[in-house]
């Protein structure tokens, strides 16, 4: 990873993007996801995008961003509380279900089924057989979905173990968003091998060419943000699109690949 992406955006080295450049390129980029809301709204599209992560890999400040100029009623985020005693007995994708886009509709999961990949994986909350069925399961869920018209992105942020620590150490001190501190956020450090392991399953077993993965290097924030919203909009058709503003950085946004598990690509 070169330097700009190792640098942070609040403390430690100097930011790689001045503070006018981001605001400027973001401006810019929500002008381009306000005309790709239009023009999927013409054409009755169907966009459902899923963020993965470690906590505090920035998933929430990246959805913020995505959405906060566009129309909130073709536009909803989705983020699930722990499963009800009912929700444990269904189907499993069966709570997901209702919150899945409709025609003019763009809705991001913040979380999502892969909670079985991740979380309940590596806690725990779920059995060896619920688990292998997921795994097994999953994709041709994801396959019938899109069969059905719904266009599907999958982005993992991916952070290090240095900056996770840090972000969650700023997250208890912040009063504004000691909201976001959960039971679980202690363990996610001491078990970083174990979620490390559960992440390069989840990729190895569920990166297909249908419903591939794509990996965001988000130890700088604002890289991240804008990098992601660059991917997206450069892999949805809608009119009058500025080409040259949505390149991605491909060493901050890239495919999956399995190579990337072993030369540094993807955080160990």
């Amino acid at each position: 990873m070169n330097k700009k992406a190792n640098e942070k955006e609040s403390s430690g080295p100097a930011p790689s993007i001045s503070k006018k450049s981001y605001k400027d390129s973001l401006h810019k980029l929500q002008i381009e996801l306000v005309k790709l809301q239009r023009h999927f709204i013409q054409c009755d599209d169907k966009i459902l995008i899923i963020f993965e992560g470690r906590d505090a890999a920035g998933k929430d400040g990246t959805i913020k961003r995505i959405v906060e100029h566009l129309s909130p009623r073709e536009t909803r985020v989705v983020a699930l509380g722990k499963p009800s005693d009912r929700d444990r007995t269904s189907w499993y994708f069966q709570r997901y279900v209702p919150y899945l886009p409709a025609a003019q509709e763009l809705v991001l999961f913040n979380r999502s089924w892969y909670n079985r990949a991740g979380v309940e994986r590596v806690m725990g909350f779920c059995t060896e057989a619920e688990y292998q069925e997921f795994m097994g399961s999953v994709s041709d869920f994801e396959h019938m979905l899109m069969r059905s018209g719904i266009k599907l992105l999958k982005y993992y942020l991916d952070i290090s173990k240095p900056e996770q620590k840090q972000r969650l150490n700023e997250r208890k001190s912040d009063p504004l968003t000691q909201w976001k501190v959960s039971t679980l956020d202690n363990l996610a450090l001491k078990k970083w091998k174990q979620y490390s392991l559960a992440r390069d399953e989840m990729l190895a077993h569920t990166h297909n060419a249908i419903a591939p993965w794509t990996i965001v290097r988000a130890d700088d924030k604002q890289l991240a943000r804008l990098n992601i919203i660059k991917n997206l909009l450069s892999r949805l058709h809608y009119a009058d699109k500025d080409e040259r503003l949505i390149l991605p950085d491909p060493d901050v946004v890239f495919m999956y690949d399995e190579t990337y598990l072993k030369n540094g690509m993807i955080a160990e």
